[in-house]
């Protein structure tokens, strides 16, 4: 492993497990220090897959102490902004910056069109946008302030390039996040402060637990038509999270520093099937 952001401190949502888990490991052992936050809780009762624990996020703990690198962890969701600005206060006042953002954390729902409620559409937005937004927001003026430039990275889905069938409101939030992207990346470009969107495919998570399977497989019944609309091009089927953190720690590091309002794909070509 290099050594590629020895001496930074990363800001990342969403950490319990999953994605997030593996972006602050995989930072970790590039060298940065980590501030790390997940709800590690109930999340909204549309979601069919299970939630991250208090344990989970201890886990991560536990993961990135054994790299060698401190972390500083908080419950906290990304809907309140306070919440997250005090996680970030903690963990500056502990490592003295902060160079890097991963607004991570976000939500899945399997509906088609016509079945999804007001509430899910909304807890999908809240979340998936305006959380990102939260995150971005509580965490971007430090970096301003350290004066030495750095890397705001949002995750989206292949979702947000292409579409997802069955997920009209998750489609919407993760086009959303890639717009955000481009947008904070023309004004925060003076402050030398690149921002991009990456852009998964299917990822071998905690969020295909639960029900999520049987969710996926009733929603498809609606249209079976776009069944194939997410097959990838490589033999894998899907990447595991890891995939997902190498591409994060590039475009956190100086070998990406010419990089900015870019859409990163790790989906293995299934947003141009």
């Amino acid at each position: 492993m290099t050594d590629r952001l020895h001496g930074k401190v990363a800001f990342i949502t969403g950490a319990a497990r999953g994605q997030g888990r593996a972006h602050a490991v995989r930072l970790a052992e590039e060298g940065a220090d980590i501030i790390a936050v997940d709800i590690a809780g109930p999340l909204p009762d549309a979601v069919p897959y299970d939630s991250a624990t208090p344990d989970d996020l201890d886990e991560t703990v536990r993961l990135v102490e054994q790299t060698g690198r401190k972390i500083v962890a908080a419950q906290a969701d990304t809907r309140d902004l306070d919440a997250l600005r005090q996680a970030v206060a903690t963990g500056v006042e502990a490592f003295g910056r902060l160079d890097i953002i991963v607004a991570n954390a976000g939500i899945c729902i399997p509906e088609p069109w016509n079945t999804i409620t007001p509430e899910s559409f909304r807890d999908v937005m809240d979340i998936n946008v305006t959380g990102t937004w939260n995150t971005v927001i509580a965490g971007a003026q430090q970096i301003i302030d350290g004066g030495r430039g750095g890397s705001i990275i949002l995750i989206s889905s292949a979702a947000g390039l292409k579409m997802q069938p069955f997920m009209v409101h998750y489609t919407a939030s993760k086009h959303a996040v890639a717009g955000m992207a481009r947008g904070l990346a023309a004004e925060l470009g003076p402050h030398r402060i690149r921002v991009n969107s990456v852009h998964p495919g299917g990822v071998a998570t905690p969020m295909g637990s639960g029900r999520m399977v049987e969710f996926l497989q009733k929603a498809g019944e609606s249209n079976p038509a776009l069944a194939h609309m997410s097959d990838p091009f490589l033999p894998d089927g899907v990447a595991m999270p890891e995939d997902i953190a190498a591409t994060v720690a590039w475009l956190a590091s100086d070998d990406a520093r010419m990089v900015t309002a870019s859409q990163v794909a790790v989906d293995l070509g299934s947003t141009k099937y």
